[in-house]
């Protein structure tokens, strides 16, 4: 493709050099520069890739994009930009053909909730005869193959290259789970969205944000980007604000709730040990609605669902269907193992909302004690010094016992979080409520040691990974195959 092409509507400051030349490629990593490339060169949080223009141009860059005033020598095409994220996101929308536009794309953002939304979703189009490409936390899936994501939103250039495999192979409907971080980091400027889906907001990644107000922000960009619905929590208080902000929008309002008057709303719900049934209403008529999930939130997150898929006009009785046909999500209430009243749950709860509502989900219908084996990851500022403590004080309440443990501890000290933690259970409850085993593994084995023929034990915040971070390190690190390899080596599959 001609450079001319690639710059096709970028806002540039200056230029210098010709663009009448043939680019093959396009890279923000000076690694991946290949003959003919545009490199764009970065300012990130650690690393500065305008030091590394002289390797792109090295390895056969012909163009460049940059922020700053550099002294470039040769025959190199150099164009100036206020920002070269959001460079980066309109070069790489027309490197790739605009395939967004090509594309329906589901949006949704909150703290709670994306990746089930997702996974309704993906039933209740696949159910309908559409093809269905995710991107999220659990990765990419296209032909419901799975590639590892980096980041839950990938950066604007891989995440152009997805969309434009996604046409290749004839999907109709891309769903994305999309994060106030690539939000914010313009990841997904110049992206069509058709909606936008909004679930929650509630305390997390405030060491990017700083406080909520600025998180909220974040969040509330996906909604200008939206070209035919807006889908919004109404019950969620950050949800009632966005309600007010979209009302100036093209993109029509379509709410969903419990609690409040709603577009889409569920009545009549019946909770159970494995899931919900309710009557779900809509401006064209109601239907009964089977979740095989339990809990509120998975009422919630089907009715978000619900809307999205009204919105796309699909019938009822398909959408009911389509919800039905979801019978679990990978580390979100996976059991693990269950025998009688027995049962050891993994969820990927790693905010202290979403184990305040796991924990209450698995006690309504608990025979024995709730057992937790949790951890916090979070920076090592003072937000982190927050999270850390406000999830010790929801295990305390909630909880019968707590196992604190470590989750992904990186470059941190594993002993220092969870004494942070520790010390806000102890606030709540007590010393003799919790232990704390520092390898998690452990930590998973004693839960099963101390366990009872009634009582249940949730396993929270890793959910679907299956990797520990510890230092720079990733280990191989599955849950449910160390629940089993646990229970098998300790005889527990007879004896409970």
């Amino acid at each position: 493709m001609l450079l001319s092409s690639v710059l096709q509507d970028l806002n540039y400051v200056k230029i210098k050099g010709n663009t009448d030349i043939e680019i093959n490629a396009i890279a923000y990593d000076s690694r991946e520069v290949i003959e003919n490339s545009i490199f764009v060169a970065i300012s990130g949080f650690e690393v500065d890739g305008h030091i590394f223009i002289q390797k792109a141009i090295d390895m056969g860059a012909t163009a460049i994009i940059v922020e700053k005033d550099m002294q470039i020598k040769g025959n190199i095409t150099v164009l100036k930009v206020e920002n070269s994220r959001t460079a980066l996101a309109r070069i790489s929308s027309n490197f790739y053909h605009r395939p967004t536009e090509k594309l329906n794309i589901v949006g949704i953002t909150g703290t709670n909730g994306k990746t089930s939304i997702s996974y309704f979703l993906k039933s209740i189009f696949e159910h309908a005869g559409r093809s269905v490409g995710l991107i999220g936390t659990i990765g990419t899936m296209i032909n419901n193959k799975v590639e590892k994501n980096k980041n839950t939103t990938p950066e604007s250039l891989n995440l152009q290259q997805i969309f434009s495999k996604m046409i290749k192979s004839e999907t109709d409907h891309c769903i994305m789970e999309v994060s106030s971080h690539a939000l914010n980091l313009n990841r997904v400027a110049y992206s069509h969205f058709n909606t936008a889906i909004f679930t929650n907001l509630s305390p997390d990644h405030l060491e990017l944000h700083h406080d909520m107000e600025e998180y909220y922000q974040a969040k509330a960009k996906l909604f200008e980007l939206a070209k035919e619905y807006n889908i919004i929590n109404i019950d969620d208080e950050y949800g009632k604000r966005l309600i007010q902000k979209v009302q100036k929008y093209d993109a029509k309002l379509l709410t969903y709730g419990l609690e409040n008057d709603a577009d889409i709303y569920a009545s009549n719900i019946k909770y159970s040990a494995n899931g919900s049934t309710y009557l779900v209403h809509t401006p064209k008529g109601s239907i009964e609605i089977t979740v095989n999930l339990p809990g509120v939130i998975y009422v919630y997150n089907s009715l978000a669902a619900i809307a999205c898929a009204y919105s796309n006009e699909l019938p009822l009785e398909m959408i009911k269907e389509g919800i039905q046909k979801l019978e679990g999500i990978k580390g979100r209430f996976e059991i693990a193992y269950q025998k009688n009243n027995y049962k050891i749950v993994i969820d990927f709860a790693h905010t202290e909302d979403a184990l305040k509502n796991a924990i209450l989900t698995l006690k309504q219908h608990a025979k024995g004690r709730i057992i937790v084996v949790f951890g916090v990851y979070a920076d090592a500022g003072e937000s982190g010094t927050d999270k850390r403590r406000s999830m010790g004080k929801v295990a305390a309440k909630y909880a019968d016992f707590s196992i604190v443990t470590s989750d992904n501890p990186k470059d941190q000290d594993p002993d220092l979080i969870i004494q942070e933690i520790v010390q806000a259970i102890e606030e709540e409850s007590g010393t003799d409520t919790y232990d704390a085993v520092v390898d998690r593994k452990e930590a998973i084995k004693y839960a099963i040691d101390i366990s009872e023929k009634d009582d249940i034990i949730l396993i929270a915040g890793k959910g679907h990974e299956t990797t520990q971070v510890i230092g720079k390190t990733e280990i191989p690190f599955n849950e449910a195959e160390i629940v089993e390899e646990v229970l098998r080596s300790k005889n527990r599959l007879l004896e409970i």
